[in-house]
């Protein structure tokens, strides 16, 4: 993919902009932290050159400065919400949060758990907290949130919360997924160290969408079609236009709620330090992109994939129909199809002439290889092995995995394990590729080449099963899939 997107200069003026905002409030900052710290595989995407690990490389240039502080919504935990990406609970995220931040040397400093109403999963994952030594508080739903500033700013409002002890300059406040309560954790926590007589001020770190491009760039669309199921949308923001006469982009649900975040803050500080909701944003991100074109072409296949990736999901549950519609628009938006990439057409063909299942991808040199289902390998399995020929190059009509290692595999899982599926999965050949690079070198030389597949599209002509789908991710290939199955049956693994 080509480069649109300068990490290190990204990284410098995004450090630089935060420790602006730390000494514009006395020293103190709680900053909002939204999308992932660590692995923003959307940006990376969308903007060519952008490391999924750059926020979290740009805070270790404060490391001393800055503490995080991981907030979850007790109803989350109660319902058990997973994220979609790991296939982990919530709450096992905050944990996971915890280890990764850890290890990198950061001081995590608390857990708050908010919204809590006595629910039992959250009183239990409390004590869960307890026993591991981390320090947990608890922030309560506020009757009349976020209208009713009166009793917002009260002692029956924000005053009931805990507060949570922090002693850095810098209060990361993350969380492992949206509508944690990241906003009202920081606000609470003016309220109580404005009543201690400590200057303190708010910010919000949103790498998406991006404030200085034009409202219909194809980053920002990406961003409308990655939040499809929100139902929310990218605007002008008017407040900005407003106050300062320039035209910036910001999300729908930020601007509605900043008229009652200026009120909150004024009610608290005395004065709004904002005038608009891009104010409070802290993102150089637009700053930092280097080839638009690269960009464009690299968001506008994001989009396609969210359309393909939603349509499934639709075929899956029967729902969400009307998100496959608005990714529909955006695309329209876009000025593009769902045959922007070339590896559908390819899949496609490959399946009307082989009469089964098949796939594409396209390679970093721009070659589209495909893969067929056979009698030992699936769709998923063949595209893999003749993916890894052409990054490797070696001729696609050469073995090599030998059938003397293939059917054992075979045999362990049709008659042992009793699976009514004798080919074998991704995951399973690849197995079997790196035990056939003991004695064979070409084996090996595919092995060694594993890695130049991160970044690649794979076009299925079928709903592809979840264990290649997560083995295609694993390895950072961006999978799409025709939303059909290759059987009609009720039940699909």
């Amino acid at each position: 993919m080509q480069r649109g997107f300068d990490n290190d200069k990204y990284i410098t003026l995004q450090a630089e902009h935060i420790r602006e905002r730390i000494n514009q409030f006395g020293g103190k900052l709680y900053l909002e932290f939204g999308g992932k710290l660590f692995d923003d595989y959307h940006a990376s995407r969308v903007l060519p050159g952008f490391e999924p690990d750059s926020k979290i490389r740009m805070l270790r240039s404060l490391i001393d400065d800055a503490e995080i502080v991981i907030a979850v919504n007790a109803n989350h935990i109660e319902k058990a919400k997973v994220r979609g990406d790991l296939g982990i609970t919530y709450d096992d995220d905050v944990l996971r949060l915890m280890d990764i931040f850890r290890s990198m040397g950061f001081m995590v400093g608390s857990v708050v758990i908010t919204h809590y109403a006595n629910q039992p999963a959250a009183d239990a994952f409390r004590k869960r907290l307890t026993s591991m030594g981390i320090t947990s508080y608890l922030h309560y739903p506020i009757t009349g949130y976020p209208y009713d500033i009166d009793h917002i700013v009260s002692e029956d409002g924000f005053g009931r919360n805990d507060f949570v002890e922090t002693s850095r300059p810098l209060v990361v406040v993350t969380a492992p997924g949206p509508g944690s309560g990241k906003m009202a954790t920081c606000l609470s926590q003016l309220y109580h160290e404005n009543k201690r007589g400590v200057v303190a001020g708010y910010a919000k770190y949103e790498t998406f969408p991006i404030w200085n491009l034009p409202l219909k760039h194809p980053v920002n669309i990406a961003y409308e079609a990655a939040t499809a199921d929100l139902a929310d949308a990218n605007i002008i923001d008017p407040f900005h236009l407003e106050a300062y006469g320039k035209t910036t982009v910001n999300y729908n649900r930020d601007v509605e709620i900043f008229p009652v975040l200026k009120a909150m803050m004024e009610r608290i500080l005395g004065e709004s330090p904002y005038q608009s909701p891009t104010d409070m944003g802290v993102n150089m991100a637009g700053m930092a992109i280097v080839d638009d074109d690269a960009v464009r072409a690299a968001a506008n296949m994001e989009i396609v994939r969210r359309y393909f990736q939603t349509a499934v999901k639709a075929k899956r549950t029967g729902t969400g129909t009307e998100e496959v519609e608005k990714l529909e628009m955006l695309m329209n938006q876009a000025g593009i199809n769902a045959n922007l990439s070339p590896a559908r057409s390819a899949a496609l063909l490959k399946e009307e002439m082989t009469g089964g299942p098949a796939g594409a991808m396209a390679l970093p040199d721009g070659t589209v290889v495909t893969g067929k289902t056979g009698n030992l390998l699936g769709a998923a399995s063949a595209l893999l092995m003749n993916a890894l020929k052409g990054v490797s190059g070696v001729d696609d009509e050469l073995y090599v995995i030998s059938d003397d290692v293939l059917e054992p595999i075979c045999h362990l899982k049709t008659e042992h394990l009793k699976s009514q599926n004798p080919r074998l999965h991704s995951d399973e050949t690849l197995l079997a590729l790196s035990i056939s690079s003991v004695t064979n070198p070409m084996a090996e030389r595919l092995m060694e080449n594993v890695d130049k597949l991160r970044g690649c599209d794979a076009y299925f002509s079928v709903i592809i099963s979840s264990t290649d789908e997560k083995l295609y991710r694993t390895l950072g290939i961006n999978v799409c899939c025709e939303p059909k199955y290759e059987q009609h049956r009720y039940y699909h693994k």
